[in-house]
C-alpha cells in the first residue's frame, strides 16, 4: 500500500492501468488497495472515469533510506514506521530492549499518539511529524533539569528557519503561533531515577494538516501559515540537527546557559496568567524561568516557582 501511495503522492491523476503496471498487479487489485487506504488510513482518494485516481491533495511521505543516512551522520539510528501505536511508546520499547542509542523513531501515523496530561495527539496519516528520540541518561533524572524547555527551543529554531518567524514558546512544552498551537513536546523517563535511566523526547509538529474536527484547542500548521506543502523529511532532518546541538550543549553547560534565550522566545513573558495544579489555581505575572526550568511567577508581590508535570497554564481571562 505504501508503494501505491508513493506513486500517487504528487496529487495528479494516474490511470489504474499505469498503477497496475508499476505495481505488477491487476487494475482490480489497485482499486482494492485504494479502498483499503481509504478505510484504514483515512486518506481521501478521488476516482474519475477516463482519468484514473488521485489523492485529494499532494502528500509528503517519509523516505526511510534517506532518513537513516542523514541520522547516521549524527550518530543516531533511525526507524520509520507506517502505522504505530505511539512513537514515544516504541522509542521506550527500543530503549528498554538494550538497543543502540540514541535511536529516533518516526511514523506516518499514530493510532494512539500521546500528549501532555493524558491527552490524545491527533495523528493523521502522512500529514504531520511524529518524532521520538530515545537517549541514555547517566546520572539520573537530575540531569534532566530544563531539558524539555531546551527541546522547545530546538523546535522553535527549526520552525523559524522554515519561515514561521512568529513561532514562540509557552511554558512548559507548547510551541505557538499567536494563540494557536503548532507543536508540542512530551518527555518520558524510565529506569533508575538516581543512576542510569532512559529518556524519550517526543515531538509533534503540525506540518501539512489542513483540517481536523478532533483537536480540542486552537491549532495551526505550517501549510496553513505559509500556504504550501512541506517536505516532512526536510523538517525532520532540520529538527534533528538543531536538537543534536542543544543536547550537546545541555550535557556540557546545563539549561542555565540557555535560560535568557528561552525567555526571549516565551510568548507569555510578562503576562498575567492562571496556573492550575490539581484543584489549586494560582494567579500571577510571568517573570521567566529558573535555571532548573521552573516557571517564575510574581504572586501577591513575591516570587514563586512552579515545576512542570500535571499543570495547566492559561492567560488570565481566558
Amino acid at each position: 500500500m505504501h508503494t501505491l501511495l508513493k506513486l500517487l503522492k504528487d496529487g495528479a491523476f494516474h490511470s489504474g492501468e499505469d498503477l497496475g503496471l508499476a505495481l505488477g498487479v491487476s487494475r482490480s487489485a489497485v482499486w482494492k488497495q485504494l479502498q483499503q487506504a481509504q478505510a484504514e488510513l483515512g486518506i481521501e482518494i478521488h476516482k474519475v472515469r477516463g482519468r484514473g485516481y488521485r489523492l485529494a491533495s499532494p502528500m509528503s511521505l517519509l523516505d526511510d533510506e534517506a532518513l537513516r543516512l542523514e541520522h547516521a551522520g549524527l550518530g543516531w539510528t533511525c526507524s520509520v514506521h507506517e502505522t504505530i501505536d505511539s512513537t514515544n511508546a516504541e522509542a521506550m520499547r527500543v530503549a528498554n530492549s538494550g538497543a543502540e542509542l540514541p535511536c529516533l523513531v518516526l511514523a506516518e501515523q499514530q493510532a494512539a499518539g500521546r500528549g501532555r496530561r493524558g491527552r490524545q495527539w491527533i495523528s493523521p496519516f502522512g500529514e504531520n511529524l511524529y518524532y521520538s528520540l530515545a537517549l541514555r541518561m547517566d546520572g539520573g533524572t537530575r540531569r534532566l533539569d530544563g531539558l524539555s524547555l531546551l527541546v522547545g527551543l530546538a523546535v522553535v529554531d527549526t520552525l523559524r528557519e522554515l519561515g514561521i518567524h512568529s513561532a514562540g514558546l509557552k511554558w512548559p512544552n507548547d510551541i505557538l503561533v499567536g494563540r494557536k498551537k503548532l507543536a508540542g513536546v512530551l518527555l518520558e523517563v524510565t529506569g533508575d531515577p538516581a543512576n542510569l535511566c532512559h529518556v524519550v523526547i517526543g515531538i509533534g509538529i503540525n506540518i501539512n494538516m489542513r483540517e481536523s474536527s478532533n483537536v480540542d484547542q486552537a491549532w495551526t500548521s505550517l501549510v496553513l501559515e505559509l500556504g504550501r506543502l512541506y517536505d516532512r523529511n526536510k523538517v525532520a532532518c532540520a529538527l534533528s540537527r538543531n536538537l543534536s546541538g542543544y543536547l550537546a550543549g545541555h550535557q556540557e553547560k546545563g539549561f542555565a546557559a540557555y535560560r535568557r534565550d528561552w525567555e526571549s522566545k516565551h510568548l507569555w513573558q510578562g503576562l498575567a496568567v492562571a496556573l492550575t495544579a490539581g484543584p489549586k489555581i494560582t494567579q500571577g505575572v510571568v517573570l521567566g524561568v529558573g535555571n532548573d526550568g521552573a516557571l517564575r511567577l510574581e504572586v501577591g508581590g513575591r516570587e514563586e516557582h512552579f515545576s512542570g508535570g500535571e499543570v495547566s497554564l492559561r492567560l488570565q481571562g481566558n
